[in-house]
């Protein structure tokens, strides 16, 4: 981590109070942008990994190459992932298409045991030149006719201009499924990297309704990947997740329903009856999950009391509605780190707007939170990475994308781990630095 040593430096942080922030934008920032050193959120090599038995094949400069490596070698997976170097001569003398599919070709045969899969990667620089990747796919599909080969991408300059990165990489995850027969008792959750927790109410609808559930997460074999072909549904909680529905719904004639990860009672409410009906059985009364977790709400906050919180958008994709909560019940929230708020969040907004003007939006990725003090008096209490990065505190509660916690269940979960993080410090300087939190780093 950098740190500075000459005092103070005289920028001021990117933040400002509720009551004076902008929706959506707080802060207008759409240049060079500061990556702090919390790593614990998924990047495209974590979810190829997600596919079970496949084989990764990266294509890009030397210089591109070393993150990649890294990640793979963390996980303990260096021997699922293999580079091909692009180089100058490939570009001048126009051949980085025979590059690519001799590339590939010598990749696969020097494998110990041919993958029924193989996700290619191609960067920015075959979009730059022209490359026909149309011609690569083709020429490979010919020569290995009993692999599945996907298309996926390596290119930082998408991420200002339609999907980013990270939402076209789950969107081709699932491109290697193909149509079968529907099983109609059968039920996918798509697009998440956690699991989502057997005890939520999420789950134990599909399962006590007599469905099955598949999921990427659960999947052992890349057959059991081609299985989820055969769900007529497909879920998604995160809006990270909502193109791989859409692309699915289209492509296969998946129904797609987004219930949205939420922490406000009557969202939540709203979300599982609408998978009721779709699912076609009687709504629920969730009154004793609400009341178990108002108990964890208020056990949790005679403990904590008065201890100042932040939350960051990399443990949740619903910051503003986790703060709203957590004001409902009393909780000191004290700083939101989040460079852009979602639309779905408008109405958090607004309430956090009226009802707690003072608390600061601070962006995460601005330039002047690169010298910004990473730390706080007194002692804090974080929710996610970047939050315990920027506040300096080893108290925080280790999670991205919501943890796999849905629902009343998740609150409640949320409230203890909020408890554990309390009492118990952690080594924030080695947790957040390792990659892909959950991944199975061998860190």
């Amino acid at each position: 981590m950098l740190k500075q040593i000459h005092g103070e430096c005289g920028i001021q942080p990117a933040c400002v109070a509720v009551r004076d922030a902008k929706f959506p934008e707080p802060f207008q920032q759409h240049g060079l942008e500061f990556s702090s050193p919390a790593r614990g959120v998924w990047n495209i090599v974590h979810i190829g990994m997600l596919l079970p038995q496949a084989h990764l094949v990266f294509v890009c400069p030397e210089g591109c190459l070393r993150g990649v490596v890294q990640t793979a070698d963390e996980m303990n997976a260096s021997g699922r992932l293999s580079t091909i170097d692009v180089r100058e001569n490939n570009v001048l003398e126009g051949n980085i298409e025979k590059l690519m599919v001799d590339g590939v070709s010598d990749i696969i045969g020097k494998l110990p045991q041919k993958p029924p899969a193989v996700l290619i990667y191609s960067s920015c620089v075959h979009h730059f030149i022209g490359c026909d990747l149309t011609v690569v796919y083709k020429e490979l599909r010919k020569k290995f006719p009993d692999i599945a080969f996907g298309d996926c991408y390596m290119n930082p300059i998408m991420r200002k201009t339609g999907l980013t990165p990270e939402q076209l990489m789950r969107r081709q995850l699932y491109k290697l499924l193909q149509p079968r027969e529907f099983d109609t008792k059968s039920v996918n959750i798509i697009g998440n990297c956690n699991r989502t927790d057997e005890s939520s109410e999420l789950v134990c609808l599909i399962h006590e309704s007599g469905y099955g559930l598949k999921d990427i997460v659960l999947c052992k074999t890349y057959g059991e990947y081609l299985k989820m072909a055969e769900s007529p549904l497909n879920i998604t909680t995160l809006p990270i997740a909502h193109a791989a529905g859409v692309a699915l719904q289209r492509r296969l004639s998946q129904e797609h329903v987004y219930l949205p990860l939420s922490y406000s009672y009557k969202g939540i409410e709203d979300n599982l009856h609408r998978l009721s009906d779709i699912l076609h059985v009687p709504e629920r009364n969730y009154s004793k999950n609400i009341a178990h977790a108002e108990f964890s709400l208020h056990k949790a906050k005679k403990i904590i009391g008065d201890c100042p919180v932040a939350i960051d958008y990399t443990a949740t994709p619903r910051p503003l509605s986790l703060a709203r909560l957590l004001c409902e019940h009393g909780f000191a929230v004290a700083r939101i780190y989040a460079d852009e708020l979602s639309g779905e969040e408008k109405g958090d907004f607004l309430w956090l707007k009226e009802h707690r003007p003072e608390i600061e939006v601070c962006a995460a990725t601005d330039p002047r939170m690169r010298v910004a003090p990473n730390r706080t008096d007194g002692k804090v209490l974080a929710i996610g990475q970047k939050a315990a990065y920027f506040t300096g505190t080893d108290n925080f509660v280790n999670m991205v994308e919501g943890g796999g916690m849905y629902g009343f269940d998740g609150i409640s979960r949320l409230a203890g781990l909020m408890t554990d993080a309390f009492l118990h410090e952690k080594d924030t300087r080695k947790l957040i630095q390792i990659k892909g939190l959950g991944c199975g780093c061998c860190l």
